[in-house]
């Protein structure tokens, strides 16, 4: 059966070509559409499987207005557009699309979009369907447990978090008249590591007192309904939920999403999440949860007693915490040090993927940790007793890649003397890692391509593929969406390795890191130089979290490292910075009054006006701006055209 297609697309002549491509392709064009109504309707009678997709329509919705409800329907689309500018490109990158084609775009970019499209909805579908099935065993497992019923609701909690990410989780037991005396919490404070807290404790933190708690909740409406608010929108409901207002306040909580379970007696369980993210939670959780919701209401109807008294709780679940400590260190995260909850999510992230075959790209900077993450992601899946194989794409040179990667057989070029076996046939059964993919050679892209989508290889001077089962997990520091639009790496290659991508967070925008590892890095290299240094003195640390860190982490391992060399006491007292990156020494990274940090394309785009002024405005000839900057009239063009700088001021 033809897959079926559906156009949205407001110029009919783009449409209909759009139609004749498809068809002469095998799909099965079920319908055009031009505005977010019209598509409704076809979309209802003819559910198709996949929506190519224009921003700009007609009536008073958008192609993004449509995505958002594509999403919920779980159908698949691409968006098409003409449209560069940065503030719309943002918008429509965050409904997360399987592909963005550029008009005017070719025959063969819109069949190979299409191709990987369907490729990553397929994965995503099954990768979801897994997660599910998982998640109800654990479920059920934990019920089973011969533990105190405290310990299998933390278990229950734990099992949802990489899938509905928190920093806090309140489940109140019964919905009775006033605030609950039977809640409980659980504050996270580490990677498996929670803080449970009961009544009396949440009066102590809050400094508030019951009847206080009391009033707050019997002046809260009761909610039936799941749902979330992210930043403002969590605002906007204080004024009608003070109990969640005070949790936000006091826990710097951004983002929450409630879950009712109505159980068999009536009474109704509530599981509130909340983030410290401003944008945590999505229909997708909804969508998630929605799916869980009657093995989930069966796991805690037999795991919480209704009628208990509230549970004695302590400052912390020690005994608990330590047996997950042990089993953190245990299942691969032993070398991950953080406590951010930016770094947190990773983790939970890491959790997820770890288990399947899927390809993973892991972005972020240098020195942020891409390669740990790799191993991780290895040592957590089922391929952890086969080999780990490490390439650096950048540190190989053009001309011998190929032969790394694939091997080669003796005489097939000049100098190859006797049979190599490559890089992949190495990591049969295991992982390759593939680091600085974006330096990879685009005749080698292409050669990748294959082995992804056949699971084959050749080697030079081979006589036919060898079948390999390899899983790759790939990284850069590069943008490659911007790579990929200037023609560096290729469009199908990115989007079959962007199926589950890690973005790791610059140390700079996760500062509750710096402390835990400056002190993990003090003790590994006091031990190894074997000088007795105990510790940083608070000048020195407040240096420390004041700091932009460019180099992220492996400058502040490498600081560590020398500081301790330099030290004669037990102490370190003297930070040796490099002083003209100090973020409050350099103009470059100076920040708002809203701690923000200006993007490149904010920076590119104050550095070409800078020149335009100082040119007076003249972009062409000797004295240009075009000429000032080292770029073409027409790329300078295309630049101003991009950044929205349409005259200069």
């Amino acid at each position: 059966m033809n897959k079926k297609i559906l156009i949205v697309e407001d110029e009919s002549l783009v449409a209909y070509d759009l139609k004749l491509i498809l068809t002469r392709a095998g799909y099965k064009v079920c319908g055009i559409a031009d505005s977010v109504t019209e598509a409704l309707e076809i979309i209802e009678e003819q559910k198709p499987e996949m929506v190519l997709l224009d921003i700009f329509l007609k009536g008073n919705q958008t192609g993004i207005d449509l995505a958002k409800i594509l999403t919920s329907k779980n159908i698949a689309f691409v968006y098409l557009s003409a449209n560069f500018q940065e503030s719309i490109l943002e918008r429509a990158k965050a409904t997360q699309p399987y592909g963005f084609l550029v008009k005017p775009f070719r025959e063969k970019e819109l069949l190979i979009t299409l191709d990987v499209a369907f490729y990553r909805h397929q994965n995503s579908i099954e990768s979801k369907l897994r997660q599910e099935q998982a998640l109800e065993l654990v479920f059920k497992n934990i019920v089973a447990e011969p533990i105190p019923w405290k310990q299998k609701l933390l278990k229950i909690a734990m099992s949802i978090q990489p899938h509905v990410p928190f920093d806090y989780l309140t489940t109140t037991m019964k919905n009775g008249v006033g605030f609950p005396g039977n809640a409980i919490s659980f504050f996270r404070t580490g990677f498996d590591e929670y803080q449970v807290i009961g009544t009396d404790e949440f009066v102590n933190i809050t400094k508030t007192n019951r009847d206080q708690l009391k009033q707050m909740q019997d002046g809260s409406p009761r909610t039936t309904k799941a749902d979330f608010y992210n930043a403002a929108g969590f605002a906007k409901i204080w004024p009608e939920f003070p109990v969640k207002k005070l949790i936000a306040q006091v826990f710097n909580m951004q983002s929450f999403l409630g879950l009712p379970l109505l159980s068999s007696s009536g009474d109704v369980i509530q599981f509130s999440f909340y983030s410290r993210k401003t944008d945590c939670y999505t229909n997708d959780h909804l969508i998630l949860l929605d799916r869980l919701h009657r093995s989930l209401l069966m796991a805690i109807e037999e795991i919480i007693p209704l009628d208990a008294p509230e549970p004695l709780v302590t400052r912390s679940d020690k005994s608990t915490q330590g047996e997950l400590r042990e089993k953190n260190k245990a299942t691969g995260f032993k070398d991950i040090i953080c406590k951010s909850h930016q770094m947190l999510t990773v983790l939970d992230h890491i959790g997820i993927v770890a288990p399947l075959d899927t390809s993973v790209l892991v972005l972020g900077e240098s020195g942020t940790g891409k390669e740990r993450i790799a191993k991780s992601i290895h040592y957590l899946s089922f391929r952890k007793n086969k080999p780990l194989v490490v390439v650096n794409c950048a540190s190989m040179p053009a001309t011998l890649i190929e032969s790394e990667l694939f091997g080669h057989e003796k005489g097939a070029f000049t100098g190859a003397v006797e049979k190599r076996t490559g890089k992949f046939e190495l990591a049969d059964g295991g992982t390759i890692f593939l680091d600085e993919i974006g330096e990879m050679p685009a005749e080698l892209q292409v050669k990748l391509l294959r082995v992804l989508q056949e699971q084959e290889i050749e080697r030079i001077g081979g006589k036919g593929p060898i079948k390999i089962n390899v899983r790759i997990v790939a990284a850069t520091n590069r943008n490659l969406e911007k790579e990929v639009e200037e023609g560096r790496f290729r469009l199908d290659l990115y989007y079959r390795l962007f199926v589950f991508p890690i973005t790791i967070p610059p140390l700079r925008e996760r500062k509750d890191d710096i402390p835990v590892l400056a002190n993990y890095f003090l003790e590994r290299y006091a031990q190894k130089s074997g000088k007795a240094i105990t510790g940083i003195s608070p000048n020195v640390m407040n240096q420390l979290l004041d700091y932009h860190w460019p180099g992220n982490v492996r400058e502040l391992e490498h600081f560590i490292e020398r500081s301790i060399l330099l030290t004669d006491g037990p102490v370190i007292k003297d930070a040796y910075l490099p002083k003209l990156q100090g973020k409050k020494e350099n103009p470059v990274y100076a920040e708002t009054a809203t701690d923000r940090l200006k993007t490149i394309d904010e920076h590119a785009r104050d550095h070409i006006l800078d020149v335009l002024k100082r040119c007076n405005g003249k972009i062409s000839g000797k004295d240009g701006a075009a000429s000032k900057l080292g770029l073409p009239p027409s790329t300078l063009h295309s630049k101003m055209q991009k950044l929205g700088i349409k005259k200069w001021e």
